[in-house]
């Protein structure tokens, strides 16, 4: 899929634009204080958007207004061609998964599935129930209570409650919260499978980067109120616009620039003295001064001296020394005090094509020109980093 329109772009309707969710200038405040800024946003009829972002940026105030549970101070939500902006959430066409999944305890597992159905005056249920149960892989679980599953296997009741009124939008707010680091990966992979056969609008909202990138088509990364950019994951990890969402989308080192040439479809950079190169297409600024960035993983470590790999070959960073080293698995995550005393991370794979280092050795870090990215120098340079911290 495409990258969405940039935050603040007018909403440009697509080929399924009568079914598809649109946000129109649409805000949250709460006395002074705004938690959504007049966002404008198209989500795609079919598609699995997430909207990204740290604790307190508006993703679920965002949410909830969808879901007619705030109502916005302005602006408009648009689906299916209505203005749903006032209705109570009953009304609406949409369904929302929380993280506490709260389903009935005193009732079966099938007696949950089919409340929503039985709540709008169906009978014959049954059939319906089977397959919702069918497609969540529950079937032998049916006459079961809530209390007798697991966390995964409650997610997936809560999931086909909600699915099986068929509505308009799902909304998921932060489903796999609770879930441990294993199932929550399993679960990624069946919610998108499960999305991908229903053939429903989701809108997943969560602050786990890899749960993003993982499940969704488009994901918008909020900060305080706003979009700061949108798009395909992999756009979003390869290009980023700003200093936040480099750093908050994965990792990121930013060592501080200047553009020395700026002709062709290459730029030349000063870099503490040393000169790198970059793709045009990959400067999200015009500014002379820079943040020269490049991801962890994307660069190879060499003891000082030594000739890099030919894949890594073009840009060079000498003169490093190796302060800490850990070890996590599929990767060695080694920390590099560069000269000029800034410390750059390194992350290479645990293949056995590389030199094991130590503490203490001096190196060389080199990587592809193609793999930088410039940003604006006048961005903070942490921000990203300090907000998922904290």
């Amino acid at each position: 899929m495409s990258a969405a329109a940039p935050a603040g772009a007018a909403p440009t309707e697509g080929t399924s634009a009568g079914t598809d969710l649109v946000l129109r200038g649409l805000r949250k405040s709460y006395g002074s204080f705004t938690a959504v800024h007049d966002l404008d946003l198209v989500v795609p009829s079919g598609s699995f958007f997430a909207l990204l972002g740290p604790s307190g940026c508006g993703k679920t105030t965002t949410l909830r207004m969808v879901a007619g549970l705030e109502e916005p101070t302005s602006g408009q939500i648009m689906l299916g061609g209505s203005d749903v902006s006032r209705l109570k959430p009953y009304k609406r066409p949409v369904n929302t998964v929380f993280q506490s999944y709260a389903l009935f305890p005193h009732l079966s597992i099938a007696e949950n599935v089919a409340f929503g159905l039985k709540r709008r005056g169906k009978k014959k249920v049954d059939a319906e129930v089977a397959a919702m149960l069918e497609l969540v892989e529950l079937s032998d679980l049916a006459k079961r209570r809530p209390a007798q599953l697991s966390g995964g296997q409650q997610q997936r009741v809560a999931l086909a409650r909600a699915l099986i009124n068929r509505p308009q939008v799902l909304l998921l707010d932060e489903p796999l919260g609770a879930l441990d680091l294993k199932l929550r990966r399993q679960m990624q992979l069946e919610l998108k499978h499960i999305q991908t056969e229903v053939g429903l609008t989701f809108v997943h909202v969560t602050h786990d980067q890899e749960e993003a990138m993982t499940m969704a088509d488009t994901v918008a990364v909020m900060n305080k109120g706003r979009i700061e950019q949108m798009g395909a994951p992999e756009d979003l990890y390869e290009n980023p616009a700003t200093t936040f969402v480099a750093n908050f989308l994965g990792q990121s080192n930013l060592v501080a620039g200047s553009v020395v040439e700026g002709g062709g479809e290459t730029v030349a950079l000063d870099v503490q003295g040393t000169r790198l190169t970059a793709p045009r297409a990959r400067l999200a600024t015009d500014a002379p001064q820079v943040w020269v960035g490049v991801r962890p993983e994307k660069i190879t470590l060499t003891r000082a001296g030594s000739p890099a790999p030919s894949a890594a070959a073009g840009n060079l960073l000498a003169g490093g020394v190796v302060t800490d080293i850990s070890f996590v698995g599929v990767s060695t995550q080694y920390v590099v005090r560069m000269p000029w005393g800034q410390e750059l991370s390194v992350f290479l794979q645990n293949t056995g094509a590389h030199e094991r280092l130590v503490v203490g050795d001096a190196v060389d870090l080199h990587w592809s020109p193609d793999h930088t990215f410039c940003l604006d120098a006048s961005q903070d340079a942490r921000a990203g980093v300090e907000e998922d911290e904290s």
